[in-house]
């Protein structure tokens, strides 16, 4: 049986953190995953380059049943920590859009420094290898893995959520959390996109590939607007508008999509558009083409042949009213729709939903309910928004969780 202080389940980026401040502070840590690859998530996201954070971040950006919980270890490490971290292993990063920061070159470089941290801070690996089964004796928790027996009075459990399966995503942490007595919020794909029944999408399919900003909102009442790009996809929407809005989304309700290019009211579109009637000659396709300049001329055809808009198309401007304009206002300004179901954690960035909050302690990360047993990053009911949000949760979570451990020295 080999001892240690801590045991971290999960390489991804909340356990890579946490081992290697662990490590560093003295602890003997052991870090544990199954899979062959360091941090595969890591180095597939940001198309490559990893969107490691956002300098914007609070918890506003979060989403769980309990909305203030993620701020104890987001203030504990923030993403200026984590930028100062990326610059001392000189990283080069840039800022796309909105406060995310990327690699210049690629993900390796985030891998191969929190790697770099955790040897710096002498941590034992055992990967690739496996956990059968875990026990706990009341000071003591006991792996049996492939790697042989293991134990340690700290267990971190850090295995990541469901999406993205290929990788090796699997719902490990969600089941030892359930054995331990923890509750489980439910589970579903975020930041994703959505999907839409075939007939009621035959009409944009032609659109696929198209993109271009609006305001979008998911379906749930706490749900904010988001200011980002629209794709149009073969089976349903994507692009970071519908990602974002996809989080705050419950099936068989609408989202709301905005596709007027600025921030307005279906009444206040209609007033604006009534008044662009007055000596208006031209036909009105062509005069709701100049109407949205943004739109390219493919979508603005499919959208005047939308049911409840083919009275308009072929119509002299000079002919439309309120009764005409009002629905082509609502379209545009409120655009209503109900999907049928997601891309599914194939496609998902990451999961809603995991061990309930109820069940941790905010300050530490720790269980309520066991000592020494501790749950961070995506396992954990709290879900970041689009743009670096959600590595900085595992940061900061894997940072809170090493220093709470390392207090009781």
């Amino acid at each position: 049986m080999q001892q240690f202080d801590v045991l971290v389940i999960g390489a991804g980026a909340a356990g890579l953190m946490c081992a290697a401040q662990a490590g560093q502070g003295g602890l003997n840590v052991a870090l544990l995953d199954h899979s062959e690859k360091l941090a595969e998530k890591i180095r597939i996201s940001g198309g490559g380059r990893c969107n490691f954070t956002n300098i914007n971040v609070s918890e506003v950006n979060f989403i769980s049943e309990n909305p203030r919980f993620a701020r104890s270890a987001l203030s504990r490490y923030s993403s200026a920590d984590f930028i100062a971290l990326v610059k001392r292993h000189n990283i080069p990063f840039h800022e796309k859009h909105k406060g995310q920061l990327f690699c210049d070159r690629k993900s390796d470089d985030i891998i191969d420094m929190l790697a770099a941290e955790c040897n710096a801070g002498k941590v034992k690996w055992f990967r690739p290898h496996s956990v059968n089964a875990v026990e706990h004796d009341g000071s003591q928790f006991k792996l049996t893995t492939t790697a042989g027996p293991l134990q340690a009075r700290h267990l971190v459990v850090a295995t990541g959520g469901l999406p993205v399966p290929k990788i090796g995503a699997t719902d490990f942490g969600l089941k030892l959390a359930k054995q331990f007595g923890h509750a489980l919020v439910d589970q579903r794909p975020a930041l994703v996109p959505l999907t839409f029944d075939s007939a009621q999408w035959e009409p944009f399919v032609q659109l696929a590939g198209l993109a271009l900003p609006v305001l979008s909102r998911g379906s749930e009442a706490q749900a904010p607007w988001f200011d980002e790009d629209l794709l149009f996809t073969h089976r349903g929407l994507s692009g970071p508008a519908v990602l974002q809005a996809s989080t705050y989304w419950n099936p068989g309700r609408a989202i709301t999509l905005n596709l007027s290019g600025r921030d307005c009211e279906p009444a206040t579109l209609q007033t604006d558009l009534l008044q662009a009637t007055l000596g208006a000659k031209a036909n009105a396709d062509n005069w709701f083409a100049a109407q949205v300049p943004h739109w390219p001329k493919r979508l603005v055809q499919a959208w005047l042949n939308k049911p409840e808009l083919q009275a308009i198309a072929g119509r002299k401007v000079a002919e439309l009213g309120k009764k005409q304009l009002g629905p082509l206002a609502q379209a545009v300004a409120s655009w209503q729709l109900v999907p049928s179901g997601t891309e599914g954690y194939k496609k998902a960035e990451v999961m809603r939903g995991g061990v309930s909050t109820a069940d941790l302690h905010a300050k530490t990360l720790e269980s309520r309910k066991v000592a020494g047993l501790y749950f961070i990053g995506e396992v954990v009911d709290v879900t970041g928004w689009l743009g670096g949000y959600n590595f900085q949760w595992a940061w900061a979570s894997g940072y809170t969780a090493a220093h709470a451990i390392l207090s009781q020295k």
